[in-house]
């Protein structure tokens, strides 16, 4: 783990990047996000969560020369066949608007009653724009969507995902309480535990 105190996060979502930095900055690695080094956001044209975390990872590493890591998560819900999945930081077009892509989630979802979801995260670490072997990690959160927001805390869909096990929505946990339940939390303990293999 010493090797790597540094690297470019491949997003420009400031939830992201609260959360990546409390996550990492125990291990001493210093989290800088791509918008601080000028690099643009690149486009996610892939229809799996794992294209899409490489491509922006490959493209953040390129440009800084730094490890890059890359995130690429949304909800996906059983009764729409997986959506939004990869599309819900867009679900509701551009510009990107949590409270618009809520609104959509929640019509969409009006008159059904099967609720099952799940939050899914793929992290993307590369070493160097042309490693050919990155480390990859996922995690996964199930949950239930319920029709009135809860909590103040989260982002994204968080304040409509029903923690099952807690009965918390994901606005509601408290972030240590989050970090232990969500997939982004299970993907990073992952993705720390392929780095101390490596050391």
């Amino acid at each position: 783990m010493a090797a790597l105190s540094r690297l470019v996060l491949a997003s420009g979502n400031d939830g992201k990047l609260r959360e990546f930095r409390r996550l990492l900055e125990p291990l001493g690695i210093e989290v800088v996000a791509q918008g601080e080094l000028g690099i643009a956001e690149t486009d996610e044209p892939h229809p799996t969560f794992v294209e899409n975390a490489l491509a922006k990872a490959r493209h953040a590493s390129r440009i800084s020369r730094l490890p890059a890591l890359a995130d690429d998560s949304g909800v996906c819900v059983a009764a729409l066949s997986g959506v939004p999945g990869v599309q819900s930081a867009r679900y509701a077009g551009e510009p990107r608007s949590d409270r618009r892509n809520n609104e959509k989630l929640i019509a969409d979802l009006a008159g059904i009653d099967d609720r099952r979801a799940h939050y899914y995260c793929v992290l993307a670490l590369m070493r160097h724009g042309e490693d050919p072997a990155p480390i990859l990690a996922e995690g996964r959160w199930d949950g239930t969507i319920i029709d009135a927001p809860r909590g103040s805390g989260g982002f994204g869909y968080d304040p409509f995902f029903l923690d099952l096990e807690s009965g918390l929505t994901g606005a509601e946990l408290p972030p240590e309480q989050k970090n232990a339940r969500s997939h982004r939390g299970k993907a990073m303990r992952a993705l720390i535990a392929r780095l101390g293999q490596e050391t």
